[in-house]
């Protein structure tokens, strides 16, 4: 089954509805905004964004209020047809494609935590914000700087470490991973305080954040022939543009230099980035017919 755009309207298809796809729409919609002013160069198309969830967070609804942009629930993409520019959902449908945006995120490791959604997170940058409000609200809670317990290896958490020094919180970071997370005491306004290893014995704190080890779910690109860095990430330049002309990946699945840009670009930094190539990109494409999608390596 085929939905078809107009021919005369560039397309653009975002396979995943995560925060970096959110912000890429909310980049491109705004400059959609811009573009009435004479002049003004914008990103001038529709945009479909495939989710892999049946929910409809609050978020995602206003995005696909506005009047350029189809938010398709529960419709996961999982084969990619460089050739034919198309993308095929889980549910057999086909989406054509002028310009496609893979943002498909990571994925842990290792199986959760027990009581893991106790805890606070950190794998993106974009984290940073949502450990600051908790670290402030804790602080005012106890009266005094918090003690933080931080599990993870890697450069997740090192920045994390970073993260919560900066924001005044003492940090002890573990490298071995708990059997669970200890829950605070009932009637408490604080989250987890606290976690407990195999073998009986425990660290107590303040707050718990995990940066545990992410894969990029790549698998997606893997479907099109796209170049992997050895981080497993979707290999892009500084344009987000991967070694497939037409198609980009942003955010926790791509790699570039060796590093997940989500670890040092904010979502809305790299929808800026990404944006200003597909618009573009966009234009070139209205001035002149499609050609025919082939491999490139992706600049550094």
């Amino acid at each position: 089954m085929s939905t078809t755009p107009s021919a005369d309207t560039i397309h653009l298809v975002i396979a995943g509805a995560g925060p970096a796809a959110q912000a890429l729409v909310r980049r491109l919609a705004e400059t959609g905004e811009t573009s009435r002013q004479p002049g003004a160069a914008a990103f001038n198309g529709t945009i479909t964004v495939l989710s892999n969830r049946d929910e409809c967070p609050e978020t995602l609804l206003e995005l696909a209020a506005l009047p350029e942009v189809s938010v398709r629930f529960g419709q996961a993409a999982s084969f990619i047809d460089a050739q034919a520019r198309t993308v095929t959902t889980s549910e057999g449908l086909e989406f054509p494609y002028d310009q496609l945006v893979i943002a498909t995120g990571s994925a842990p490791v290792s199986p959760p935590v027990q009581g893991a959604s106790r805890s606070l997170s950190y794998s993106t940058i974009d984290d940073a914000e949502q450990i600051g409000t908790a670290v402030t609200d804790i602080a005012r809670v106890l009266g005094r700087r918090p003690l933080g317990i931080l599990v993870g290896t890697g450069p997740a958490a090192g920045q994390a470490e970073a993260v919560l020094r900066a924001r005044g919180v003492r940090p002890i970071r573990t490298t071995v991973r708990p059997a669970a997370v200890i829950p605070s005491a009932a009637g408490s306004a604080l989250p987890a305080t606290g976690i407990v290893f195999e073998d009986g014995s425990s660290m107590n704190g303040d707050l718990v954040v995990l940066a545990e080890e992410r894969l990029p779910r790549n698998g997606l690109a893997e479907t099109a022939g796209l170049q992997t860095a050895s981080d497993g990430g979707i290999r892009v330049g500084r344009d987000f543009a991967t070694s497939v002309a037409g198609i980009w990946a942003i955010g926790d699945a791509a790699s570039r230099d060796g590093l997940r840009p989500g670890l040092v670009l904010s979502s809305d930094a790299a929808a800026a980035h990404c944006a200003a190539r597909l618009e573009e990109d966009a234009r070139h494409r209205i001035a002149r017919p499609a050609q025919p999608a082939q491999s490139t390596i992706a600049a550094a």
